[in-house]
């Protein structure tokens, strides 16, 4: 990768070109990543016309090593726990539910401040655009993955702009597709293969769902001009 994108906006609207084949489709769905991920998708649900929503998801770390997942939750109750972090480290009922209940108090805050009183977008039998403006090590995307997958959808793409080439071949085995637009090695972070990677706010990823969720609203009722 010889140059950076400018922003996540940019970052968007080119990895929109590689999943034209998504277009109009009448069973996509568009999911960002909170929070940095949602300005990248919705470039990408504005350009295939899709709709857009954001996938809660929390890892669940072991108290003490937060990087270690022992599982995750998301939004509308979906947990999925890893059986060999609990056992190997002997979690306890009562600590797993503890750091479930912190956890579940974030997604509800943040589902209500993103989403409102718009409903929880329904996954099942759904193509799934899944997008973050980067990917690392990938353990935030893998817990995403895993609680799609509890929800049994028709398929999952991965898309970001920017991530290292083994993580993508690690994650290609987890999901039907992963779309990345640059691999750099050396990759070291996210952030330097952006001019601008200022902190995306709160309020900026729920104007952004509501912009989408109002220019699907307008689609919808416009007039069809063949009628």
């Amino acid at each position: 990768m010889r140059t950076r994108f400018h922003d996540r906006k940019e970052a968007g609207r080119q990895l929109a070109i590689p999943l034209e084949a998504y277009a109009d489709c009448a069973d996509g769905l568009v999911l960002g990543l909170p929070r940095g991920g949602v300005p990248v998708a919705y470039e990408v649900a504005h350009a295939l016309h899709l709709p857009l929503d954001v996938c809660l998801v929390r890892k669940l770390g072991v108290p003490g090593h937060k990087e270690l997942a022992m599982g995750a939750i998301a939004a509308g109750g979906v947990r999925v726990l890893n059986s060999d972090v609990l056992s190997w480290l002997s979690i306890s009922a009562e600590t797993l539910e503890h750091v479930a209940a912190r956890e579940l108090l974030e997604l509800q805050r943040r589902d209500q401040a993103y989403r409102g009183d718009r409903p929880q977008p329904v996954v099942q039998g759904q193509s799934i655009l899944l997008i973050d403006d980067g990917i690392a090590t990938g353990a935030t995307m893998r817990a995403a993955i895993a609680v799609l997958k509890a929800q049994k959808p028709q398929q999952i793409v991965v898309a970001v702009p920017v991530a290292p080439l083994d993580t993508c071949q690690t994650l290609n085995a987890e999901v039907d597709q992963v779309i990345c637009l640059a691999t750099p090695d050396p990759f070291y972070a996210i952030g330097l293969w952006y001019e601008n990677f200022a902190q995306t706010t709160d309020e900026q990823v729920r104007k952004l769902l509501a912009q989408q969720y109002q220019n699907r609203t307008l689609l919808s009722t416009a007039p069809n001009p063949a009628a």
